[in-house]
């Protein structure tokens, strides 16, 4: 008979905890029968509605006003030949539709696959022994595991005398805990906050108390990130502006050539007006976020919230837990040292709630259960006949655990906890307790996790027969060392908060290359105030005896000094830590449901080195937004520049076109040309970018505007100059004798191409960028589109542009090279101004550059 069937049979007598559980058959029957244990999901969103929504944009608006008057002007004039710019305006619709909604179709879809890699996980007994199986495939029948931090997977009933503490806030608004034990209800969605038991499904998914209330509350719509607010904020700002220029535009249009031509001028002052703006940003936004989060799950780390992207390039201080996430969480117990090792390894098979023979509960328990198999003990046996009549669970607030079990008639109390509780709960005299507390101290120096043991007739806490302690070895992780001095080198403190022994967590931070001369413990903290906190913040990287409420305040105080930091924690006590810090990184394999729930970014791997390459990953991604924008920018300057100059000094100096009209150096499809075609495939490529240089950069502040000086001067100097060469062209090809439409056609030609070109200076605007295959042949099939326009009839026709000699590409190419060689120049000559690095040193006292 298996342990899960003994403890079926006899707990505490009582006739309903006679359950075993269910086979595979049968739950399969019933999982079948009573579906899956999810909350409803709200219907998709139809295809229609969905492409309504892409048109809800101030930019789309612009747009569609310039479709329908265009269509209206051309049916006016009798609708001969076909409506180029209605047309090219309409393909810019239906682009921007079908991409915008594939991107919402692709988001959902990703985000699916990411709740169904962050599914919480439950021990049930299944064919007589604990299973681990996701929570999803629970049906009523099945007995479940629950111990505090786990979130109650559906409605049940207790079993046994052995109960739980359950906040059931989330369902009644009462703050207050509750006690549930043999045949309480406990209901889904509420937390275990301290103990554990057994309890037996009665109600799952739609059927279970959150369930109903999940299908009367309906879907909640999530809030848009900040990023995608702030792009929205900029884009509304531009649009402004560009809606004067086009007003601007249309006025004069009146003024130079009449009344009678104001459709001809509105429709163009519109048309400019939409090629000024990027209308792609949001969907080259949202690929490239989506691109990003799917590379950070592929490193392990699941991103819950879309804004924890943003701040991760900011953040400058990561406080992490030791145990699991620096080091590798695999507790061996070296040695017992003490007076009665037989009863200390007695005590770590009874004071434990691990299960022995199904792989649940904590791993340092199951440790445990290890050494003492390998002296000799049969631990499910060992338990089995040691009926436990009491119990006090482990709790930061005592920092022991009390089992009290029935041995041959009388009670006998066993404790496991800290070594410094435990010594003052036990009857020794002040030499021996100074010879054991040295003893501990020299054992933590060596990096050893120290557990002590106790015991005492009767239900005792206090005067203690003192049984030893257990040294337990957990290696760092092996890749921690590269990872802190990663961190590190991006101007990234680290901070280890640990529950361990001082001298414990200083041992471990120096092997990975914390600063740890000097530790604070929880006493230590306790007797500060928040100003002696501050200061000691500026020097000291290591925390020992915290509790989650020394977590919370060490955030706290590190938030007011103006830092971004990153929390990691898994039990749940450490939620409101996680949900105060910028980024809350909740443990995967080891972390509670409720730290999951509340943190921004779950780690699969439950590793340190994952929170770097997060933070890597996050600021990539910015760094990729900066980029596009620059490219995107960078055209919109020039183009406006090159119109609005172009249209007045034509105007003022009476040059016309072949027709008698001004001589406009674009027509409105030529300038949607550039702004779509030339500009939009590049600008999705570089959200595939890698920068390699992102972790040698100080963290970005937080108030950083998307584009920040450097940047907005290489948009400015590079667009006027792009917009000057394109100016000179309209001049000097005139001259060598081109017609005006010819002339038309070769600067539109040299501001397609020459966009193209500058997508490399953009990328190595702010630093080195490595090889991007997908982005050169975008360019290359872009380069032989943009010259196909010239020799294509179809699309000469469609853009307006004549046939172009050799002579003409001799100053096209002249003109890109020229262009393309001085963005460059400029490129170089901002990144060496940003790359002469001023050493500086930031508050962990890493130099880093600037």
């Amino acid at each position: 008979m298996t342990t899960m069937e003994q403890w079926a049979v006899t707990v505490n007598g009582d006739p309903r905890a006679d359950r075993r559980g269910l086979t595979s058959g049968e739950a399969a029957e019933r999982l079948a029968r009573f579906g899956t244990n999810a909350l409803p999901e709200a219907p998709r969103v139809g295809l229609w509605r969905r492409a309504v929504r892409q048109l809800r944009s101030s930019l789309i608006y612009i747009l569609l006003f310039a479709l329908v008057f265009d269509v209206a002007v051309w049916l006016r004039e009798g609708a001969a030949g076909w409506p180029f710019e209605a047309v090219a305006i309409g393909v810019i619709l239906l682009l921007n539709t079908v991409l915008g909604v594939w991107q919402e179709y692709r988001s959902e879809d990703a985000l699916a696959r990411l709740r169904a890699m962050s599914t919480p996980r439950v021990w049930a007994i299944r064919d007589g022994q604990l299973s681990h199986v996701e929570a999803t495939e629970l049906v009523p029948g099945d007995v479940v595991r629950v111990e505090a931090g786990d979130r109650i997977p559906a409605d049940a009933e207790m079993l046994g005398e052995r109960g739980l503490l359950v906040d059931e806030s989330v369902l009644t608004g009462e703050s207050v805990a509750v006690e549930r034990s043999a045949s309480d209800a406990v209901f889904a969605g509420t937390l275990a906050i301290r103990g554990l038991g057994f309890a037996e499904v009665t109600r799952t998914g739609s059927q279970s108390a959150m369930g109903r209330i999940a299908t009367m509350l309906g879907s909640v719509v999530a809030d848009r990130t900040p990023l995608e607010r702030r792009l929205d904020q900029f884009g509304h700002r531009v649009a402004r502006y560009v809606f004067a220029l086009a007003i601007v535009l249309a006025v004069s249009g009146v003024l130079f050539e009449g009344v009678d031509r104001l459709d001809e001028a509105i429709l163009f002052a519109v048309a400019v007006a939409v090629a000024a703006v990027p209308e792609g940003m949001p969907a080259v936004l949202t690929l490239t976020l989506a691109l990003g989060t799917e590379r950070m799950s592929k490193r392990n780390a699941v991103v819950r919230r879309l804004s924890a992207v943003e701040a991760l390039g900011s953040v400058t201080v990561i406080a992490t837990d030791k145990t699991g996430t620096l080091t590798e969480n695999v507790m061996t117990v070296q040695d017992v040292i003490g007076p009665r090792p037989d009863l200390a390894v007695r005590a770590m098979v009874l004071a434990a709630d691990a299960e022995p023979d199904g792989g649940a509960g904590d791993p340092l328990e199951l440790g445990l259960y290890r050494y003492a198999a390998d002296c000799g003990v049969d631990v499910a046996d060992e338990r089995r006949r040691s009926t436990r009549t009491s119990e006090r669970p482990f709790d930061t607030a005592w920092k022991f655990m009390r089992v009290t079990v029935d041995e041959d008639g009388h009670s006998v109390s066993y404790l496991k906890g800290a070594a410094e509780v435990l010594l003052q709960r036990c009857a020794l005299d002040d030499n021996e307790r100074a010879t054991w507390s040295a003893t501990v101290e020299e054992a933590a120096a060596g990096g050893y996790r120290i557990l002590a043991f106790a015991c005492g007739d009767g239900e005792v806490e206090h005067d203690l027969q003192w049984l030893g302690i257990a040294l337990l070895w957990d290696p760092p992780r092996p890749e921690v060392p590269d990872a802190v001095a990663a961190a590190q080198a991006a101007g990234v403190r680290v901070l280890m908060i640990t529950g361990d022994h001082p001298a414990t967590a200083k041992a471990v931070a120096e092997r990975i290359g914390i600063e740890a001369s000097r530790a604070l413990t929880g006493d230590d903290l306790d007797a500060m105030s928040i100003d002696e906190l501050a200061l000691a913040l500026d020097e000291v990287h290591v925390f020992a005896r915290v509790s989650p409420e020394h977590k919370l305040a060490i955030v706290d105080a590190l938030k007011a000094r103006g830092e971004v930091v990153a929390m990691t924690g898994d039990g749940v006590n450490d939620a409101p830590a996680l949900k105060r810090s910028d980024v809350g990184v909740a443990m995967g394999l080891r972390g509670s449901d409720v730290s999951r729930e509340v943190a921004d970014i779950v780690l699969l791997d439950d590793n340190f080195a994952t929170i770097v390459a997060a933070i890597e990953e996050g600021r990539s991604i910015y760094e990729n937004i900066q980029k596009f924008i620059r490219f995107l920018f960078s055209t919109n300057v020039a183009l406006v520049l090159l119109v609005g100059i172009g249209v007045l000094g034509a105007a003022f100096a009476g040059v016309r076109d072949d027709l008698g009209n001004i001589l406009v150096p674009l027509t409105a499809a030529q300038l949607l040309w550039i702004n779509v075609l030339a500009d939009g495939p590049p600008a999705l490529a570089l959200a595939l970018d890698r920068n390699p240089d992102v972790m040698r950069r100080p963290p970005r502040p937080t108030d950083e505007p998307l584009l920040d000086r450097p940047s907005v001067r290489f948009v400015l100097v590079t667009g006027a100059v792009k917009a000057a060469l394109g100016l000179g062209l309209l001049v000097a090809l005139p001259k060598a004798g081109f017609s005006s439409l010819e002339t038309r056609s070769a600067v539109f030609l040299y501001e397609a191409l020459a966009q193209l070109a500058f997508v490399y200076p953009a990328r190595r605007a702010r630093g080195r960028a490595v090889a991007n295959r997908t982005l050169n042949l975008i360019i290359v099939m872009s380069i032989a589109l943009q010259t196909a326009t010239a020799f294509v009839p179809g699309l000469r026709s469609m853009l307006g542009i004549e046939v172009v000699t050799g002579g003409q590409w001799v100053w096209i190419a002249a003109a890109v090279a020229a262009s393309w060689g001085f963005a460059e120049m400029y490129a170089r000559l901002a990144r060496r101004g940003q790359l002469q690095y001023r050493t500086v040193s930031n508050s962990s006292g890493v130099s880093i550059d600037r």
